[in-house]
């Protein structure tokens, strides 16, 4: 993790936020590379999920929402997790991450009355307090005055804007079960541990899906979810060896879920969550419809007969996806790739990216910057800018600048060298298999066309 993190900031991926002030922990900033393949994310799961289907739209739901909306969704009285706190370091920890440490399963007694094989704090050996429950909703007030009646929250997930929108969608775009609504937006959790870089943080960006279905139907949708979402990894071109399912036991379960399956990825220091597919049931819309007074059911247009839809969810994390595509993507080869290049390293590091999420698709790369080579250079520039993520790059050595392109991940470069100027063609290399092929300069529009097409 300490090889990524590091290039994550000398590449421009992912910065320490406030890092001139000492930094804020666990915050952190996405550069000029790191924005652009977090946005490419983004697209692709928005095209994969809205564009590309048709029974899914998208909204934008407000961050604040009314109070009322937690309350109804049981986080007021639910979000929480099992705080104990070190009496002589004053540090924090959660239990059942304490528990899952010492390979105890943590369970309603265990979590409140730690056993003693946990031992004290692992950080001193101090004296551990009993556990507590601590509500991860950040709090704050609307307005100049400063009292209850002004108390909000931050949002700690996307999907309750969703359902309290679920009339606004039914009756606008006239939809009919079953159909989805899906949303990528920021959310925040005050967690008690964050870390692992970007893994758990306490601002992150959702993309959420909400699938309503009939009843007797949500079995059906749940497993034709759960294959998909894995076959978008693998179309991701993610390793299919570090990924895998792993269903929630009755215990791990949420207050509202029905049946929980993770989409699990294998990071550095073991399996996690990449992302959650759930079945909520009607317990969303249903306590909305009890806390509101407003009539959440759906009419059959064929039947006639009115009822709570119930849901299926895929949630995923922008930000953790991003990680994931660095750690997946990242590839160290001893001595270098190549022998016909220089290379004063005795590792070469290359980013396999999937051209559709690499941050930049094409480095443009001229031998020179004499004048002669000027305007082939900007005839090529001017093909590929408009409709590719493209970099300019004159300094240094050839084969130093193919290793940097490498480094971030950029799937195409192309040489502008002497030669153009005679046979009006340029030379594109391949970042994965190093191959270099010839093209003319009036071909590299269409050429690049073909080779990301749909991306």
């Amino acid at each position: 993790m300490q090889k990524i993190s590091a290039l994550a900031k000398q590449r421009g991926f992912i910065f320490q936020s406030s890092e001139i002030y000492g930094g804020l922990s666990s915050s952190y900033d996405y550069g000029p590379l790191g924005v652009e393949l977090k946005n490419n994310i983004k697209r692709r799961w928005w095209k994969s999920m809205v564009q590309g289907r048709g029974d899914i739209v998208g909204l934008d739901s407000a961050i604040f929402t009314h109070p009322k909306v937690w309350e109804a969704s049981g986080h007021l009285s639910s979000f929480t997790d099992p705080l104990v706190d070190c009496k002589k370091c004053k540090r924090r920890f959660r239990a059942d991450h304490l528990l899952e440490a010492k390979g105890i399963k943590p369970e309603l007694g265990t979590l409140k009355e730690l056993p003693p094989e946990v031992g004290g704090c692992p950080e001193c050996g101090g004296q551990l307090t009993a556990a507590r429950d601590f509500n991860l909703m950040f709090k704050t007030m609307m307005g100049p005055v400063e009292d209850e009646a002004t108390e909000i929250f931050l949002r700690p997930e996307t999907a309750q804007g969703i359902y309290v929108n679920f009339n606004n969608v039914l009756q606008s775009t006239r939809r009919r079960l079953p159909f989805g609504i899906a949303q990528i937006g920021k959310s925040f959790r005050n967690e008690i541990t964050p870390g692992n870089f970007t893994y758990r943080t306490r601002e992150f960006e959702q993309m959420e899906m909400q699938y309503f279905v009939k009843a007797d139907e949500a079995d059906k949708w749940f497993n034709q979810w759960q294959g998909d979402r894995m076959d978008w990894y693998k179309d991701l071109g993610f390793n299919e060896s570090n990924l895998r399912f792993r269903e929630h036991g009755k215990d791990e379960l949420a207050h509202y879920a029905k049946k929980a399956v993770d989409v699990d990825y294998k990071y550095p220091w073991g399996w996690g969550e990449l992302e959650g597919i759930h079945n909520r049931g009607d317990w969303d819309l249903s306590q909305h419809a009890k806390h509101s007074g407003e009539d959440l059911q759906y009419r059959d247009p064929e039947s006639g007969e009115k009822s709570i839809p119930w849901i299926v969810e895929t949630a995923a994390g922008a930000d953790r996806l991003t990680l994931v595509a660095l750690l997946d993507a990242y590839s160290e080869i001893e001595g270098g790739r190549s022998t016909t290049t220089e290379s004063n390293k005795e590792a070469e590091t290359v980013l396999k990216f999937h051209p559709s999420i690499a941050p930049i698709k094409v480095a443009v790369l001229p031998l020179s910057k004499k004048e002669e080579l000027n305007k082939f250079t900007d005839t090529v520039l001017d093909q590929l800018r408009p409709k590719w993520m493209t970099m300019y790059d004159e300094s240094g050595s050839i084969g130093k600048r193919y290793r940097r392109q490498d480094e971030i991940g950029t799937p195409f470069c192309v040489t502008v060298d002497f030669d153009t100027a005679k046979d009006k063609a340029v030379t594109v290399r391949d970042r994965d298999s190093m191959k270099q092929e010839r093209i003319g300069i009036s071909e590299v529009e269409n050429y690049f066309a073909e080779k990301l097409e749909g991306i």
